[in-house]
């Protein structure tokens, strides 16, 4: 199988291996969402969480930082062919863009309900995720990139290393009542009611406006020879996690929740790596950023029958991830209906699932490996296509 050409010269195969790698990753957990027994849907929360399962969920953390981090990079490497007024309009288009996608596509995905609808007190419910982080990220972005590449660089430093000097005066982090301020969700996750709908900000912005101008700002290292480029990768990718260990390790800055030593070491290390991803502080981004750019800096050594297929999902990233909820919560329905439950108990939030709904972990790999494996054709052929035209519409999905 030969990797698609790409009409699209400004395409780095590394970038698409890394984004295809961490979508196929999302789906598991979110496999594990819609799958997983009740009792243990959410184990950060479980102190007495397995280790299969807690870095089942772990693993996925890398997600959402690469995908906004690259969308940052992906418009840096756009400057070499637009200017910052073309580039400034396709940010907010295409930002804009994704705001209404995960209101009225991605919510439906996630409750299969229009809209996302869900009753909470007479309102209609809408989560803002990942995709609504991204949209609004890039309208930000849209604006900043005029003032160039190093402000960019210097505003998201500048931000991931001190939004932690908000957590003791910022909103509570459960601040998901209908009175909460609109500028809640910048650092928290939160509730804001507005007319018959009531927005719930699961990914609180302001670190992940950091993360893309961060990703915007080191866009150029890209530019640069291979093996300088894996260089740089691997350097800054050490150097963050050994940023981590160090942090993580004194405890006193860049995460709200401590750790502490536990019964057995494999609980202390499962304390030690349980940082915050809502907002995600500055320990979860150099956690899950500096093994990424490390991962990076290896791409060309990681065999082609793996490559090749990740580069073809890194192609297609949000014709994958829409495709992928509708696929998993319809499978999740067909589950149900053969351990009994009735259609109506899963057009919901997975959060409301019945009790004695799911597998376990085993079968939630299985499920995953099928979806995948389904999935890949249908990202080949979108890849394919964005591949061979350029067309302006292509640019959105």
């Amino acid at each position: 199988m030969n990797t698609i050409p790409n009409a699209r010269s400004y395409r780095v195969e590394n970038i698409d291996m890394i984004r295809g790698f961490v979508i196929v990753v999302m789906a598991l957990d979110h496999v594990r969402d819609y799958f997983m027994v009740a009792a243990q849907q959410d184990p950060m929360a479980n102190p007495d969480v397995g280790a299969a399962l807690f870095f089942t969920r772990w693993i996925t953390h890398m997600c959402a930082p690469v995908f906004v981090f690259l969308a940052g990079t992906s418009a840096g490497l756009m400057t070499a062919r637009k200017s910052p007024s073309e580039l400034g309009g396709f940010l907010f288009k295409r930002g804009c863009w994704l705001i209404i996608v995960e209101w009225f596509v991605v919510s439906t995905a996630w409750t299969f309900a229009p809209g996302g609808i869900e009753q909470v007190s007479g309102l209609v419910l809408v989560p803002m995720q990942v995709i609504w982080a991204i949209g609004a990220s890039m309208v930000v972005l849209a604006g900043v990139q005029f003032f160039g590449r190093r402000t960019c660089l210097l505003i998201g430093i500048i931000i991931l290393l001190g939004h932690n000097l908000l957590d003791a005066v910022w909103p509570a982090t459960s601040a998901l009542s209908e009175g909460a301020s609109w500028w809640a969700m910048l650092h928290s996750q939160a509730g804001y009611a507005s007319g018959p709908f009531f927005f719930v900000f699961a990914y609180p912005l302001l670190p992940w406006i950091g993360v893309m101008l961060l990703g915007f700002g080191t866009a150029g290292v890209f530019n640069e020879r291979p093996k300088r480029r894996d260089r740089l990768l691997l350097a800054w990718g050490i150097a963050a996690t050994v940023g981590f260990l160090a942090l993580r390790a004194i405890d006193v800055y860049g995460d709200p929740n401590p750790w502490q030593l536990q019964g057995s070491a494999i609980s202390t290390v499962i304390d030690f790596l349980n940082v915050t991803k809502y907002p995600p502080s500055l320990l979860f981004l150099l956690m899950t950023l500096g093994p990424a750019a490390v991962l990076c800096a290896f791409a060309n050594h990681i065999p082609g029958a793996v490559k090749r297929p990740l580069i073809i999902f890194g192609r297609a990233p949000f014709a994958f991830y829409v495709a992928h909820l509708y696929m998993i919560h319809t499978l999740s329905v067909g589950l149900g209906l053969i351990q009994g439950f009735a259609p109506h108990q899963f057009l919901t939030f997975i959060f409301f699932y019945p009790e004695g709904f799911g597998l376990p972990l085993p079968g939630v790999y299985a499920v995953w490996l099928i979806v995948v494996a389904i999935l890949y054709p249908f990202s080949k052929w979108v890849a394919s296509i964005k591949a061979r035209y350029r067309y302006w519409w292509l640019s959105y999905i």
